[in-house]
């Protein structure tokens, strides 16, 4: 337990130099990690006697004692092994998906500034201890309650804890130590968002210890909310215990009026129970959920809640940012508009060629980058994107004479800067003076084009400079003009040559170069995704603050809609829409596909209004405003690189990159994790069937109990253990992008998963039966080699029946199945443990195992070649139908 200890006083801003290294670990080990968990991770003894409370291992139980009483030792003691065996696999699964989900939860764990022997230093979140000095800024999270003794402009969001919605100025003014927390304007607490200013404080509680601690230690849940996927596999375990129950009772019933042993008949009737429910079901479907978490932090995905993965295979709508999302958040030069004519510039070059264009040799293009470089306060290095600094467009600028070969540092080092006009709201440009060893001064100017067109007296052109006349000023406005209306953010360069570097006014009479416009262009990327969106009927919408006309820009350059000319809807627009919800305007509003100059509140009707539709809602996000509706969604997506602390805090999915194209394999992973799920259940849901279908009717016909009570427990732990895991963590089809998405209220079994395992399970009893009989009525075996081959025969046809998994109407050599090396793995292992019932002889009289002959093996394969034959042959007559044409009535 830590220990306490004493805050130390408040120190003034002059004697601040942090803790040392040696203090922080100290008080570290005293009180604790700064870490206030809202669910313990539970201990290995209260996960293992979880495998244990379960109506399942209580039905097991009831079966072991009720075979000691009658001194059936044997089976008695192979039903409690069975029962620990159940157990550790349960155990095992379940703390290695949460040992996957503590480290999932340590990828996460925000970064925290403080002082520390005098220097700034980020931390993670968790290590910041009392006496430390915390640094904090608008759009990050408070680390840890502290008293502040330095604050700019500071405003802290703190609705988490008092319940106000307007944020709080912070001051350094003393308040009494029992103040409401509203009234506590000198202190900063734990989980609120900073919103605006800077501010330092020192740290007076960590962990448990602060506000936001002892309200959480309050409020935490008890018991384990089910996610939804949960509740679908519980109700499907009903829907099994419904047939279950009626079919044992049916076998009940009609052994008694046989005549046969009510002993021999309960037993058998209670572990049919239990063979046809799919105990490990739960397991397999967390440990697949945790797999695909692992997956997806893998394709810099982190995912913060379990449920979260599921909701993502169903998600039909994405609201994505533009800046960094679709685009690669970084200027580029798009267009350069010279007084000879436009040069177009494709984004990504490296080297631009010059045989392209004649205007890239030209003296005005020369004279424009010479300017480019001169008239910039930026450093930019091709290879080191780390040393790049300063404004994107002059960033742009630096960049655009690197790739067109010109000889930056050379200039730069032969033009030394004199004197520095810079930019300000009123004048519009920025002008630089330089000295030149060609020229006794040389003007470098760019800014509005406007401002420097009313500063330009000469244009220039391949004879030189020229006069510039009030009719070319006019065309060059529209030029500009016509850019800004493209979306481009516009540049205007001149230059002047001076007579003598002390000429006074050297920012006017200027040589007019003419107009460079500039683009966020789109990531590489996102073109492909998109277009994935479209094939998985997922519809992508750009929800941006910026111009509309910069919006529609990159939307057609990305192709986000299939429509050539996309409409765009602006916040304005969007108010009267949302006051006034008339049939048209909601389905102007459901049609659009691009909203810009759009405020966080719009965000979040946009959310509301299309969850009111039915849809699965993803929202990306960034910004401290942002959070709302990233919360809002069903799937919140923060940036990780470029997003603040309160959005990560508030979503469920961290892009670490970035990049749409993470959201798209994000929700393409979530749909191959339900795929998995829906695709062992429907394996366990046929086995276990066919086992139902199998003894019922062996026994209905009066021609034994056809598989033995241990040797149903037997088949129960290979099939659903082994090739169910294996199913649940497959890589999964390239196919899951090309269908629609799901409907998140659908259940794990549909009616025709329903009756796709029937077929199967029919299809597998009557195989099994058919050689069962064939054995017994045709051969004349004995009951016991008969039920060997019953038994053995049925193991290899649910081991065979995993191939026909992949879904309906694949061919085994595309099966994707086939490919999952798990799969052979779990065949393997299980096909080990039949041979060691065979050959090992304890468990061989424990299973009533006899010596079999090559007939026999004959009768043992021939059902399972059978179902794996006839399996494909029913999923190729299955896909045939579903593709024929509707004739409609």
């Amino acid at each position: 337990m830590p220990v306490s200890v004493e805050a130390p006083p408040v120190i003034a801003p002059a004697a601040v130099t942090g803790l040392s290294d040696a203090e922080a670990a100290r008080r570290l080990a005293s009180y604790g990690p700064n870490a206030v968990e809202t669910v313990a991770d539970e201990s290995w003894l209260r996960v293992l006697a979880r495998q244990f409370r379960s109506l399942i291992v209580a039905v097991l139980g009831g079966a072991a004692i009720f075979s000691f009483a009658f001194h059936d030792l044997a089976e008695g003691y192979a039903i409690v092994g069975v029962i620990l065996l159940n157990a550790l696999i349960g155990f095992w699964l379940e703390w290695n998906a949460q040992a996957s989900m503590a480290a999932l939860r340590r990828l996460g764990v925000s970064t925290a500034r403080v002082l520390r022997e005098g220097q700034v230093r980020g931390i993670p979140s968790d290590q910041v201890t009392v006496g430390d000095v915390l640094l904090v800024e608008a759009g990050e999270v408070v680390a840890a309650d502290a008293e502040l003794f330095e604050a700019q402009q500071l405003q802290v969001n703190e609705s988490a804890l008092t319940g106000e919605s307007m944020p709080v100025s912070k001051q350094l003014t003393k308040v009494a130590a029992d103040a409401p927390l509203a009234e506590q304007v000198n202190t900063l607490f734990k989980g609120t968002a900073v919103v605006n200013g800077t501010g330092r404080a020192y740290v007076t509680g960590v962990g448990g210890t602060t506000q936001l601690g002892t309200i959480t230690q309050m409020v935490q849940q008890a018991r384990h909310a089910a996610t939804p996927l949960e509740a679908k596999l519980d109700r499907l375990a009903q829907q099994l215990v419904f047939i279950t129950v009626g079919l044992a009772a049916l076998f009940v019933v009609a052994g008694v009026l046989e005549g046969k042993s009510t002993y021999l008949l309960l037993k058998t009737a209670i572990v049919l129970a239990v063979a046809a429910i799919p105990e490990g079901m739960s397991i397999v479907a967390t440990l697949a959920l945790a797999y695909g978490m692992l997956r997806l932090a893998r394709r810099n995905v982190l995912v913060k809640r379990l449920a979260a993965v599921e909701t993502l295979g169903g998600t039909d709508v994405i609201f994505t940012d533009k800046t960094g999302t679709l685009t690669q958040n970084q200027m580029a030069v798009q267009t350069i508009w010279l007084p000879e004519g436009r040069i177009e510039f494709t984004p990504g070059e490296t080297e631009i060629e010059f045989n392209a264009n004649p205007l890239l040799r030209s003296e005005a293009y020369q004279h424009l980058l010479r300017v480019a470089v001169l008239c910039n306060n930026a450093t930019f290095s091709p290879a080191d994107a780390d040393a790049t600094l300063g404004d994107p467009l002059e960033v742009a600028l630096l960049s655009l004479a690197h790739t067109s070969r010109f000889d930056v540092p050379g200039t730069q080092a032969a033009s030394r800067r004199l004197a520095e006009q810079p930019f300000n709201s009123d004048t519009r440009l920025m002008a630089t003076l330089h000295a030149s060893a060609h020229v006794p001064a040389w003007v470098a100017v760019k800014g509005a084009a406007e401002e420097v067109l009313h500063h330009s007296a000469q244009v220039q052109t391949a004879d030189g400079p020229q006069q510039l006349t009030a009719t070319e000023t006019a065309l060059w406005l529209h030029r500009a003009e016509e850019l800004a209306q493209s979306g481009l953010r516009t540049l205007a360069l001149a230059y002047r040559v001076l007579d003598s570097e002390d000429q006074p006014d050297w920012a006017h009479e200027l040589v007019w170069l003419g107009l460079v416009a500039f683009l966020d262009p789109p990531r590489a990327e996102v073109i492909p995704a998109l277009a994935a969106c479209q094939h998985a009927g997922i519809r992508v919408i750009m929800v941006t603050g910026d111009h509309p006309a910069t919006a529609l820009t990159v939307a057609r350059q990305v192709h986000l809609s299939a429509d050539p000319h996309p409409t765009v809807l602006t916040g304005a627009e969007l108010l009267n829409l949302t006051a006034h919800p008339n049939g048209a305007g909601r389905r102007q509003l459901l049609q659009t596909t691009v909203f810009a100059r759009v405020s966080p509140a719009q965000k979040l009707d946009l959310v509301s209004t299309y969850q009111q539709q039915g849809h699965i809602v993803a929202m990306t996000g960034d910004g401290v405003n942002d959070a709302p509706a990233l919360k809002k969604a069903d799937i919140g997506v923060a940036m990780g690189l470029r997003g603040t602390q309160v959005a990560s805090e508030a979503a469920a999915l961290v892009l670490r990159d970035d990049s749409f194209a993470s959201i798209v394999a994000a929700v393409e992973q979530g749909r191959i994790i339900f795929t998995n799920i829906r695709r062992f259940v429907l394996y366990l849901v046929s086995c276990n069937l066919s086992e139902l279908l199998v003894v019922t009717t062996a026994g209905l016909v009066g021609v034994g109990l056809g598989l033995l009570p241990l040797q149903i427990l037997f088949l129960n732990l290979l099939t659903d253990v082994f090739p169910a895991l294996a199913l649940g963590v497959g890589e999964g089809s390239g196919r899951v992008m090309q269908h629609p998405p799901r409907s998140p209220r659908s259940p794990v079994m549909r009616p025709g998963d329903w009756r796709l395992a029937t077929a199967y399970a029919a299809l597998m009893t009557l195989a099994l039966l058919t050689s069962y009989f064939t054995a017994h009525y045709q051969y004349e075996l004995s009951t016991t080699v008969s039920n060997n081959i019953l038994f053995y025969g049925l193991a290899t046809a649910q081991l065979l029946h995993v191939f026909n998994m992949a879904g309906i109407g694949t061919p085994l050599r595309h099966n994707d199945v086939f490919r999952n090396r798990y799969v052979w793995l779990a065949l393997a292992l299980c096909t080990g443990l039949l041979l060691l019932s065979y050959f090992l002889p304890g468990l061989r009289e424990l299973l009533g195992i006899q010596q079999l002959n090559s007939l026999a093996l004959t009768l043992i394969v021939a059902p399972a070649i059978v179902m794996l034959v006839f399996g494909q042959l029913l999923g190729w007559a299955l896909s045939r139908w579903q593709r024929r044409p509707r004739v409609p009535h």
